[in-house]
C-alpha cells in the first residue's frame, strides 16, 4: 500500500496522464470533463490511495469549514450537553468544530477568541463568558459571531439567550408559594450575567412577597458542587437559619444537597432545594431534583443553525427559548 504522505497530486496527475489543473478541477467538482478522462482520474487516485489536502482546498475557496467554539468549562454537565447540541447539528454539514475552554477568565476567553479567529474560522460561538460586549462587537467585525447567555445588538451578532431572571423568579416565587420565607441564594460566579439575572429574579420575588432581602443567605457557590457544599456548611456553621434553597445552578444545588445530608438534615422534610438549568443528572439525584429548565442541547443546536445561516447570508432565524420550572421531589410546603 502506498503511503499517503508521499503521494502528491502531480503524481495523480501523470498516472492519469492529464495536468494537475484537471485533477484539482475534478476534485473541487468544477470540471468539464469527458467521462473517459474523469474514470481515468478516479482509478488513479484509487490506485494510489490519494487523499487530498481538505484545508487547502477549503482556504482555496475562502472557507476553513471550522467553527470555533467558546466555552467555559468542558467537564461541565451544562456546557458538555450545549457541545453535543453543536456537534449534533454539525454533523453532516462539512464544518468541523475547534473547542476552547475560557475558564471563567476574560484574559482566557480574550487569548481563545484570538487563537480561533488567526486559525481562519468561519464563525465562532461564544457560550456565555466574560467577555465585554465591545470585545464581541470588534471580533464581529472579523468572523460572524453568536453568543449565548446575553442581549447584544450589532452587525454579524445573533444572540440566543432565556430570561434567566424570570426563570429564578419562578423558582424563588414557588418556594414562597410554599411558605418558605427563610430562602437562601447560592449565587453564581461573580459577575457572570446569568449570576447576576438570577439573583435580580430571587431579589424580585422576595420583594414583591413582602419579604425582606437578607444578605446574609446570599452565599457566592460560584456554580460548582464544591461551591454548593461550602456554601450550606456557611451557612449553617455562622448560625443563619433558613428553611429553602434556590441554587443558581445544578450542580449547586447537589453540593447543597451533599452537605445538608452530611448534617442529618432532611430533604425537603426540613429544607426544601430547588435549582437550575434540569442537567441530565437532576432527575436522579436523591431525592429527584426540583428546578428551572434551561434547555442547554437545544441551545448548542440553535446556536449553530443561526451561525451557519449566517455564513450562507441567510436570514436570522426566530432564536427565541423559554424557561419552565420541573417539579419534582425536592421541595416541599412548610408545615407546622
Amino acid at each position: 500500500m502506498n503511503d499517503r504522505a508521499t503521494i502528491t497530486l502531480e503524481q495523480v496527475a501523470r498516472k492519469a496522464g492529464v495536468s494537475p489543473s484537471t485533477v484539482s478541477r475534478i476534485l473541487n467538482g468544477t470540471a468539464k470533463v469527458s467521462d473517459a478522462k474523469r474514470q481515468r482520474v478516479e482509478a488513479a487516485i484509487s490506485a494510489l490511495n490519494y487523499r487530498p489536502n481538505v484545508m487547502a482546498q477549503n482556504l482555496a475557496r475562502g472557507r476553513s469549514m471550522t467553527v470555533g467554539v467558546i466555552t467555559q468549562d468542558i467537564a461541565s454537565p451544562f456546557y458538555s450537553e450545549s457541545l453535543k447540541g453543536i456537534e449534533a447539528e454539525l454533523a453532516g454539514s462539512g464544518y468541523a468544530p475547534l473547542f476552547v475552554s475560557g475558564h471563567w477568565n476574560e484574559a482566557d476567553e480574550i487569548d481563545g477568541v484570538t487563537l480561533l479567529v488567526d486559525r481562519r474560522v468561519d464563525g465562532l460561538i461564544v457560550l456565555t463568558g466574560m467577555l465585554p460586549d465591545e470585545i464581541l462587537v470588534e471580533t464581529a467585525e472579523r468572523v460572524p459571531l453568536v453568543v449565548t447567555g446575553r442581549q447584544l445588538a450589532a452587525p454579524r451578532v445573533l444572540s440566543l439567550d432565556i430570561d434567566h431572571e424570570a426563570g429564578a423568579y419562578t423558582a424563588t416565587r414557588y418556594l414562597i408559594d410554599l411558605g418558605h420565607r427563610r430562602i437562601a441564594h447560592l449565587s453564581g460566579v461573580q459577575g457572570h450575567p446569568d449570576a447576576r439575572a438570577r439573583l435580580a429574579g430571587y431579589r424580585r420575588a422576595l420583594e414583591q412577597s413582602g419579604i425582606t432581602y437578607d444578605e446574609r443567605l446570599v452565599v457566592d457557590a460560584q456554580f460548582n458542587e464544591e461551591g454548593g457544599l461550602a456554601a450550606i456548611e456557611h451557612l449553617i456553621g455562622n448560625g443563619i437559619d433558613f428553611s429553602a434553597v434556590f441554587a443558581a445552578n445544578d450542580q449547586s444545588a447537589i453540593g447543597a444537597r451533599l452537605a445538608l445530608y452530611r448534617r442529618g438534615i432532611a430533604v425537603p422534610g426540613q429544607v426544601s432545594l430547588v435549582g437550575f438549568d434540569d442537567l441530565p443528572g437532576s432527575t436522579y439525584c436523591t431525592p429527584p431534583l426540583t428546578t428551572v429548565r434551561q434547555p442547554a442541547y437545544e441551545i448548542g443546536r440553535r446556536a449553530v443553525r443561526a451561525l451557519l445561516d449566517m455564513i450562507d447570508g441567510k436570514p436570522s432565524p426566530d432564536l427565541g427559548l423559554s424557561v419552565e420550572l420541573i417539579v419534582r421531589e425536592s421541595a416541599a410546603a412548610v408545615t407546622g
